[in-house]
Formats: C-alpha cells, sequence, structure tokens
C-alpha cells in the first residue's frame, strides 16, 4: 500500500505517541484524523494539521463518525496504568477497541493497526521471545486486557476487506515520552529515582520515530494477521539508559540499590499515595521488569518488513536534550 495521500485515523491522537505520528504521517503525504478524550491536548494535534474529534472511543456515535472516510486506523488509545479494577481496563482496552473495529468495518476502514505492548509477555519472559510467546498476565490488569483485546480484535481479521496489524513496542521513549522521560527526571531532580541492582537489566528502549517507521512499514507491506514485536535491537542497560537521560536533562545520575530494597521502597510509596487519595504511579512488579536480563526479538519485523531501527539510542537521547531546553518538566508533588 503507497501511503501517499491516504487517510489515516488516530485514536489518542494527542498523546505522545499520536502526535509524532501525526507530524510524521502529514510529511509522507498523508492526511490525519484523529479521536482524543482531552480538549487540550486535541488542540495541540489541531495545530500539527490534523482534523480531531473530541470524545471517546467507547463512544459508538464518535467512532462512527471518526472513520467516515479513513483508509487506515491506528488504534494507539488504552488506559494504560500500572493498577485499578479490572473492569476499568477492560471496557476501555477491550471495548473500546472492539467499538472503534466495528465502526471502521461499517465505514469501508481496509487497515486496522492495533497498537498493543511486549507487556502481553508478562514481567519475566525468554531471552529473544517471539511474537509465538507465550503470553502471560501475572494478573496483571492491563497485561490481560492486552492480551484479551488483541484475541478479539484479531477475530475481525478479513483481507482484502479488513486487515488486522498488531504492533507490539518495546519502553517507546523520545521527546514528550512521560514514563520514560518526563517522570524519571522529575523523580531524579527530586533525588527519588533509584536504579535496582546496580541497573544491570537490558531496558529494550524503542525511539519513538522507529515505531512509527515499522508501523507504516507494516501498513505498507499489508501484514494482515500478523503480530510484531519492535524496538531498537540493542541490548542497552538500565544504567546506561538512565545515566544518558540524567545527563540530557542535566541532572545527577541516580544511585541504586538492590531490588529487594527497591520493592519495599516502593510498597511504602504505595501505601502513602493510597492514604493521600491518589492513585500510585509505580507497583513492585515493575522491578522484575527492569531487572530483566532479556531482550525481545526483532526478527520476524525485520524479516517480514525489512523493519531496522535508525535512530540510535545516542540520537534519540540528542533529541531529547534539545527539546529539554525549550520544555518545562519541572517535578511534580506527587
Amino acid at each position: 500500500m503507497n501511503l501517499t495521500n491516504k487517510t489515516i485515523l488516530i485514536t489518542g491522537i494527542g498523546g505522545f505517541i499520536g502526535l509524532r505520528t501525526t507530524e510524521l504521517a502529514i510529511a509522507q503525504g498523508m492526511h490525519v484524523k484523529g479521536i482524543e478524550n482531552d480538549p487540550d491536548n486535541a488542540k495541540i494535534a489541531e495545530s500539527l494539521g490534523a482534523t480531531v474529534i473530541v470524545g471517546s472511543i467507547c463512544d459508538p456515535v464518535v467512532a462512527e463518525e471518526a472513520c467516515q472516510g479513513v483508509d487506515i486506523v491506528l488504534h494507539t488509545a488504552a488506559l494504560v496504568k500500572e493498577g485499578g479494577a479490572l473492569e476499568e481496563f477492560r471496557n476501555v482496552n477491550v471495548g473500546g477497541t472492539l467499538n472503534m473495529a466495528r465502526a471502521a468495518i461499517n465505514a469501508g476502514v481496509k487497515t486496522f493497526v492495533h497498537l498493543s505492548s511486549v507487556i502481553v509477555y508478562g514481567f519475566t519472559y525468554a531471552n529473544q521471545i517471539t511474537e509465538e510467546g507465550p503470553l502471560r498476565s501475572e494478573n496483571n490488569p492491563y497485561s490481560l486486557t492486552k492480551i484479551e483485546s488483541e484475541a478479539e480484535i484479531l477475530k475481525l481479521n478479513a483481507p482484502p476487506d479488513f486487515g488486522v496489524i498488531i504492533i507490539r513496542p518495546t519502553a517507546v521513549y523520545g521527546p514528550r515520552s512521560n514514563p520514560w522521560v518526563v517522570r524519571p527526571l522529575s523523580l531524579m531532580r527530586q533525588k527519588r529515582f533509584v536504579i535496582p541492582d546496580a541497573g544491570g537489566g537490558v531496558m529494550n528502549h524503542l525511539y519513538i520515530d522507529n515505531l512509527i517507521d515499522g508501523i507504516f512499514l507494516a501498513v505498507e507491506k499489508e501484514a494482515y494477521g500478523e503480530a510484531f514485536n519492535i524496538s531498537d535491537g540493542q541490548e542497552t542497560s538500565w544504567k546506561e539508559y538512565y545515566t544518558r537521560l540524567a545527563e540530557a536533562g542535566n541532572v545527577s545520575a541516580p544511585s541504586s540499590l538492590p531490588a529487594p530494597i527497591v520493592k519495599s521502597l516502593i510498597r511504602l510509596e504505595w501505601l502513602r499515595m493510597r492514604i493521600l487519595g491518589k492513585q500510585p504511579v509505580i507497583f513492585p512488579a515493575a522491578v522484575d521488569f527492569s531487572t530483566s536480563p532479556h531482550a525481545y526479538s526483532i526478527k520476524k519485523a525485520q524479516t517480514q518488513l525489512g523493519y531496522e531501527p535508525k535512530i540510535t539510542l545516542e540520537e534519540g537521547m540528542e533529541s531529547i536534550r534539545e527539546w529539554l531546553e525549550d520544555t518545562d518538566t519541572q517535578p511534580s508533588n506527587n
């Protein structure tokens, strides 16, 4: 499929991934529409040249209106947090996905790209794990509903009328990234950020532009019914990543503590946040994820799509440094 002059609908267009996809899609000669539930974020996407409907992916009326005249749906919108009620996650991550897919089918959309996550493999996984899995939720509602949403959307795959592509990115970083750039730097400034076990685990980073390149390749190749792991393909340690990030943000490099102590500190922070009536931003299971010594295989994407990461970690960090010079990322009060 030639992407030039195609119309792409991006759900969650005002988010980190949605905004950068908008920029790169327009640069490729595509027309961009979007759905965004935050009016302020919608305005940012509109300022880039997108046509945006403010509303929820769970609303059938919003979905039907947004899908009119669309060739490709890129479904990035999801409930992403580390804890909460399963039904809350299921309503958005499964119900919202199916709502968008049904609206897309009714509108004659040919391609539906579902942005999933390598979290479908769980927090502990085998080295060079492929798209064959196994898939494991480990009792995490986000992981479980990502697994469920993949299964449900693939049932609707029926090319050439409606083709479904699953993308499983690793840790997506870059300018505007909250979990891998803004939040860590905020905690570093407050001297509240530590790396478990000297940061010896594999970080499995993915620069935002490399992710979007992989998505566009999958659409161009019309890789319907397939799932693809996408990463930078570099087995960078967490220590190296966060040391480089600290340098880009002009803050002191974080210290390290043994993983069991970090888990205990996270549990205390979790209790503090709950007492204050706030939602915890990190759970102990995250320590298992950040101490894993294993990488994900991207051979399928390389072989079938011709995917090769173009932006290195060094180049990615330079882009972050330049962005931070003009951006206010002062610590939050959490």
